[in-house]
């Protein structure tokens, strides 16, 4: 079956504005992120090859896997609770492919091509000078804004730093990272130029949760039918106090990137992205009725004109979302830079020395969280203890790991039961970073 293309008519007004605004802002953080550097790294990394995870200058190790767990599920809450209050205006206003298809792809396409009728009037034509040039240049800055996005994509992948290695040096020195750009590009070029909307209207997800998140309290883009219907053109002579104050232009209909008629009702394809608001503003103040005929509603007001006021579910989501950041937070400020851990050596008890001591022989594992090597010193923290290093490393390289294979020994006089609780600390420049516990086993 043959692609069916839409030809969504130019928008404008001041919610569409307001959109630009949010949209360069967002634009302008995602390309300047991972170039960005912060104690060292840069600003947001999320390296999957290497599980290494960085965001604002804060690096995550696969020991640190339940702390990123966390934070995507504070992500994906975030968008459950704003789904519940707000509708899906994440999707018009935040959504990486939104801004990108309708803040750069489309106005690229307005500026070169023209507004929708245009641009249908350029399609049906034969190919000639004109046509062969504009959809020459289109396609060749959709091709080099599609390699931007690719590389920037790869820099949070796999780093700026490699990136810039991969750029500079020569290819075959980094053969798959080259092969890996280009075929980003043809995914985002294709995404782009080809499939567009279709990402919202059928591959996302996201859109067909709203009919199990949205509910009757929910804010969300809708058309108030009890002001609008019955619908009807204006008509020289015609008594317009027996219609409502729809006058049936169907701009709402022709600005929507998805296709869709806002006024059949929340449909799945709607992104939010507010242009049919614009649209129907500017019409309302042309025939002098009130803005707002297509607003930011929800069902409670259309049907009842009751005010709104957040539901139950939402305070519910929003309760869960404040409990898992609260948990997150405290997570992140008990989290050492240095991760210790203690074990006791396999296949063994405890060893009674000839003048009377008791040692147990314990593998200890240092992990450097940090992009900063550092010289460390591992000890007791009871100062009575002795160790006896066997396998010793003093330093601790960034973001690398230390071993240590050593023996704890006690006096007897200092020993109370047979299992005991025994501290061990890790410091650095005088200061204690990390420590650990484990258990001592002895002879009373």
């Amino acid at each position: 079956m043959a692609r069916t293309f839409l030809y969504p008519k130019k928008p404008a007004g001041k919610l569409y504005n307001q959109r630009k605004l949010v949209s360069y802002v967002l634009l302008l953080f995602l390309f300047a992120s991972p170039f960005i550097k912060l104690n060292g790294e840069q600003l947001v990394l999320l390296n999957f090859l290497e599980r290494k995870f960085v965001f604002f200058g804060l690096i995550f190790t696969p020991q640190d896997f339940y702390l990123f767990a966390l934070a995507m599920l504070i992500f994906i809450l975030f968008i459950v609770c704003f789904t519940v209050i707000l509708g899906r205006l994440w999707c018009g206003w935040a959504c990486p492919q939104t801004i990108f298809m309708e803040m750069v792809f489309r106005r690229i396409e307005y500026w070169i091509e023209g507004d929708a009728s245009q641009q249908k009037k350029l399609d049906a034509q034969e190919w000639n000078a004109e046509k062969v040039f504009k959809k020459g240049f289109k396609h060749f800055l959709f091709l080099t804004i599609s390699f931007f996005i690719a590389n920037t994509f790869l820099a949070y992948i796999i780093g700026s730093d490699q990136l810039y290695d991969i750029i500079t040096e020569p290819i075959k020195q980094h053969t798959v990272g080259f092969i890996s750009i280009w075929i980003f590009t043809f995914i985002f070029y294709g995404v782009f130029s080809y499939v567009r909307e279709v990402v919202c209207t059928v591959i996302c997800p996201y859109g067909r949760l709203q009919g199990v998140l949205l509910d009757n309290k929910s804010l969300i883009v809708a058309y108030d039918e009890t002001r609008g219907e019955p619908r009807g053109h204006i008509k020289k002579n015609a008594d317009q106090d027996l219609k409502g104050d729809c006058i049936d232009c169907n701009l709402c209909v022709h600005v929507c990137p998805t296709g869709i008629d806002i006024r059949k009702g929340t449909q799945l394809e709607c992104v939010n992205c507010t242009a049919c608001i614009d649209a129907c503003d500017e019409v309302m103040l042309k025939i002098g009725k009130p803005e707002k005929l297509i607003g930011f509603y929800n069902h409670d007001y259309i049907r009842h004109r009751n005010k709104f006021k957040l539901g139950a579910r939402a305070y519910g989501y929003a309760a869960v979302l404040v409990s898992v950041i609260v948990i997150f937070s405290s997570l992140i400020y008990k989290r050492e830079d240095v991760q210790t851990t203690v074990l006791r050596a396999s296949g063994t008890l405890y060893q009674k020395r000839p003048d009377g001591s008791i040692a147990n022989l314990y593998n200890a594992e240092l992990i450097n969280k940090t992009n900063k090597g550092m010289k460390f010193v591992f000890k007791s923290a009871d100062a009575k203890d002795q160790i006896e290093l066997i396998q010793a490393d003093t330093i601790l390289p960034k973001e690398g790991s230390a071993h240590l294979t050593f023996f704890l020994v006690k006096q007897p006089k200092n020993i109370k039961e047979f299992k005991s609780k025994v501290n061990f600390e890790v410091e650095v420049e005088g200061k204690v970073i990390s420590n650990t516990s484990t258990t001592f086993f002895s002879q009373p």
